[in-house]
């Protein structure tokens, strides 16, 4: 069973009109529409179920999206602007990133629909008819693990907000925001006392539900976040690495033996995966609380590629994706990050290099980027365009007979291209939605977090066996030993480069940035189009929805501030 896979639509008054969606089989793809339903449906034994499968949907909104992607990794140290799409103030870090933005207030809001459900399933639980005491236990510690989820996010995101542990039943204007250590206390005791009462396993027998690691992983995200700030505790970097170890050793996961089959299509449930988000093949089965702006489905596959479709010997099809261009590598990723290349597999398994031509003929039109000859001529299957990731001299190009795209030639419309989310079971290749899972936590992230809390917190040798792992599993065959460093080479740049390596693209690196208080530096260093970035940048604008929505103070001005510099 996946507890995300089918959802029936349920809406109910005292939830902000938010959809409750509940559960059948992967294969069982029957949704029932249920309107008109009063606020005391989740008192009854199956609407407390839905809700709980509800609060889950909200997921879908942040993870495997545009608007997610956008606000986590556009703009960072390893991702640039590509050619085409909008919202490139995230990315420029100029006026088009304000309080206005859609991307903004519509996750705004989701996240707080999630957390409302949230807040009802644990008020309410008490009071619900026909589940036992054990199941309302596990049910609630659900809620409290989503709910610290959806703070996290709102925290990182905008800092402080109004931070509301009770159901919300009616319109209010009174809000406020939480100072920091307000909001980790918050998110802290959600987590804290969740771990007790999730399922202490690998997985949940309903695949997708929260368990005991996924909120031990959350948890030490936290901690670690909480460590880099003004409300750092001493001991944050050792809570941090305590429960990563735990996650690490106590609930039988395994790294796959190769960094490829991590994001094999056919093989998404496997045993390095903490949490993920479920999506289908069915299209009624991704929808979230925001279906329009969410679009179904997961739409990763969309961002990362290059403007293959237009070369001599290629057309758009389903396996090579439909390239919207929204995310290109800095050089700084392409060059520094994955220089290694002779030990290290992850470069050639993460990107694409290599097409083969699926429109086929003679005497096609010249070729458009390598200059090296004026005409290409391909077969069905030959290779048509390939990436060597360093330069080849004009004459080593003209030996090829097909185009050879060089460093030198990597435009917003032409560079690598991130394999990791390609989905070629989608009907069409046209059709956007994909329906592969997105990995939220993952072994390898988990084992990197271990790295890094026992560095910071002076453990060095813990700090090494955890990152050896990480790397020796990326080794190419023959070469693993060579990855492995020592303790001389344990360095907190080595924890930095080596999650961009193995997460690229994973909806971390903005995140990871601000918990080290390193993106402006490292963006002003590493991503020239990010130039303009400021100190105040490393918290979003509020949406101005959320300020207009608040009460006045006796000057007129909104009691919810705006974050500094917008």
């Amino acid at each position: 069973m996946r507890i995300n896979t089918i959802y029936k639509s349920v809406k109910i008054v005292g939830l902000a009109a938010m959809l409750l969606l509940s559960q059948s089989c992967k294969d069982v793809l029957d949704e029932e529409i249920v309107s008109g339903i009063g606020n005391d449906y989740i008192n009854t034994t199956k609407g407390f179920d839905d809700a709980v499968k509800a609060a889950y949907s909200t997921l879908r909104y942040y993870y495997a999206t545009q608007q997610g992607l956008t606000m986590s990794e556009f703009g960072t140290d390893i991702y640039a602007t590509g050619a085409d799409g909008g919202y490139k103030g995230f990315h420029f870090y100029d006026g088009q990133l304000n309080p206005t933005v859609d991307y903004l207030g519509n996750t705004w809001d989701e996240l707080y629909k999630g957390i409302n459900t949230c807040n009802a399933i644990i008020d309410r639980a008490a009071n619900v008819t026909g589940v036992t005491d054990a199941t309302k236990k596990i049910r609630v510690a659900e809620a409290k693990f989503l709910r610290a989820h959806y703070y996290y996010l709102l925290f990182m995101q905008w800092g402080g907000v109004d931070l509301r542990l009770t159901e919300t039943l009616v319109p209010t204007k009174e809000t406020k925001r939480a100072t920091d250590a307000e909001m980790y206390a918050a998110i802290i005791k959600d987590l804290t006392e969740a771990i007790p009462d999730l399922e202490a396993k690998a997985q949940s027998a309903d695949y997708g539900r929260a368990t005991k690691p996924a909120a031990e992983t959350l948890l030490a995200k936290v901690y670690l976040v909480k460590a880099y700030s003004s409300s750092k505790a001493a001991d944050d970097f050792t809570k941090a690495a305590a429960l990563c170890k735990t996650v690490t050793t106590a609930y039988g996961y395994k790294l796959l033996d190769d960094f490829a089959s991590v994001f094999d299509e056919n093989n998404q449930v496997n045993s390095e995966i903490v949490f993920a988000v479920q999506y289908s093949s069915d299209p009624l089965s991704n929808l979230t609380n925001n279906i329009a702006a969410a679009n179904g489905g997961n739409n990763l596959h969309l961002f990362f590629g290059m403007q293959y479709d237009v070369q001599p010997g290629m057309k758009r099809d389903v396996f090579y994706g439909r390239p919207f261009k929204r995310l290109r590598p800095t050089t700084y990723l392409i060059n520094t990050v994955f220089a290694d290349r002779v030990n290290d597999s992850r470069y050639k398994k993460t990107f694409r290099d290599t097409w083969l031509s699926n429109n086929p003929g003679t005497n096609l039109n010249a070729a458009s980027f390598d200059d090296s000859k004026t005409k290409v001529t391909f077969a069905a299957g030959d290779t048509a365009i390939f990436i060597p990731g360093v330069e080849w001299t004009k004459a080593q190009r003209a030996a090829k007979k097909y185009q050879v795209l060089v460093p030198s030639q990597y435009s917003e419309a032409l560079f690598p291209t991130l394999m990791k989310f390609f989905d070629t079971k989608r009907p069409d290749l046209t059709y956007e939605p994909g329906s592969r899972d997105f990995f939220v936590f993952r072994l390898a992230d988990v084992y990197l977090m271990l790295a890094e809390a026992s560095l910071q917190s002076g453990n060095v040798a813990d700090a090494v066996t955890a990152i050896n792992a990480v790397r020796y599993r990326a080794g190419w065959p023959g070469k693993k030993d060579a990855m492995l460093i020592a303790a001389k080479d344990m360095t907190f740049e080595l924890i930095i480069e080596e999650r961009a390596r193995e997460l690229a693209g994973e909806q971390t690196r903005w995140l990871d940035l601000k918990r080290w208080n390193l993106l402006i530096e490292r963006v002003k260093k590493y991503n020239a189009q990010a130039a303009n970035i400021q100190n105040f940048h490393v918290l979003r604008p509020i949406p101005q929805t959320q300020i207009d929505r608040s009460a006045k103070d006796a000057s007129g001005k909104s009691v919810f501030a705006q974050n500094s510099g917008y």
